[in-house]
């Protein structure tokens, strides 16, 4: 089977997430290729190349950081831009969020409804926690648990997709009226954008610039300027070594440096203390291990069963 895989990723969590779908498809004998969304935008169209590689594939997935319980502005772009398909063309969605609310299941009603436009069924998505980029920095043992889980499952899920079994997110009350409210973060977020500020702490590396998916970050007159199409995405704040950038209206929020996923040398305590976030991740684990065991468990007791015969 060859099998697409699309994705954007502002700090590196749904990266990371895409990859492990990579290995775990190319273990199983696919063709794998993968595809960084701000790389194949052109103009109005997208690049011949990807169009191709669209062409052919069997199986095509979706991958995004939830934005406000959406899909980011540039995944719902590149979504508009895609070709209308002569053959209907399975697909799946991927996203992660620092949290494990009910509400992150709306994030691709946007993003579902424009592939299916273009002939491209989502049959399966798939949600995992992956620690926050805004708001709070989660310790590095939880940001471990949350990669650890996600390693657990991601295997899982592409069993299913390799099986055709159906994958279906469970949609909140109003969903579709949360959604279109909670976009607002598009525009707000072009307008925040313009409020970022470069403090004395900048050592001019330029890595800001290099980096922002939708170079929205200039250098003009040795000075840095902020345009008019920031993602909030966090790239440029996150991965800045000197600490330097400050995210306008939402500095208070801001987190700095990329997280290890390494078992830390002593424990940390987490940053939050907020008793409804608690409860909700530690529903989210629970959930997650009583489907993988439940697996596991299916999965030994059929070779149990192959072994008797």
């Amino acid at each position: 089977m060859k099998v697409l895989i699309c994705y954007f990723s502002g700090t590196g969590n749904t990266e990371k997430v895409a990859d492990k779908f990579v290995s775990c498809f190319t273990e199983l004998n696919n063709e794998v290729e993968t595809v960084a969304v701000e790389s194949v935008l052109d103009g109005k169209t997208l690049t011949d190349s990807f169009q191709t590689l669209l062409k052919n594939a069997d199986l095509v997935g979706f991958g995004y950081p939830i934005h406000a319980f959406n899909a980011p502005a540039i995944v719902l772009e590149f979504a508009k831009r895609l070709p209308k398909l002569r053959e209907k063309k399975r697909a799946f969605v991927f996203n992660t969020s620092g949290e494990p609310l009910e509400l992150n299941n709306i994030s691709s009603i946007k993003l579902c409804r424009l592939l299916k436009r273009r002939n491209i069924e989502v049959v399966s998505e798939y949600h995992y926690c992956m620690p926050y980029n805004i708001m709070f920095r989660h310790s590095d043992d939880m940001a471990l648990k949350m990669w650890t889980t996600a390693e657990q499952l991601i295997p899982l899920d592409v069993d299913e997709l390799q099986k055709n079994r159906p994958h279906v997110l469970k949609k909140v009350a109003c969903g579709d009226f949360v959604a279109w409210v909670m976009r607002c973060e598009h525009w707000g977020g072009r307008l925040n954008g313009r409020q970022y500020k470069v403090s004395d702490e900048c050592a001019h590396c330029e890595k800001c610039v290099r980096i922002c998916p939708t170079h929205n970050i200039k250098i003009v007159d040795g000075k840095f300027k902020f345009g008019k199409n920031c993602l909030m995405c966090m790239r440029c704040a996150m991965l800045c070594p000197k600490n330097a950038i400050k995210i306008g209206w939402f500095n208070k929020w801001k987190v700095n440096g990329a997280y290890s996923f390494d078992e830390p040398a002593t424990p940390e305590e987490q940053q939050h203390y907020n008793k409804m976030l608690t409860k909700a991740y530690e529903k989210y684990f629970a959930e997650c291990d009583e489907r993988i065991a439940h697996i596991e468990s299916n999965r030994q007791s059929s070779q149990d069963g192959q072994v008797n015969q």
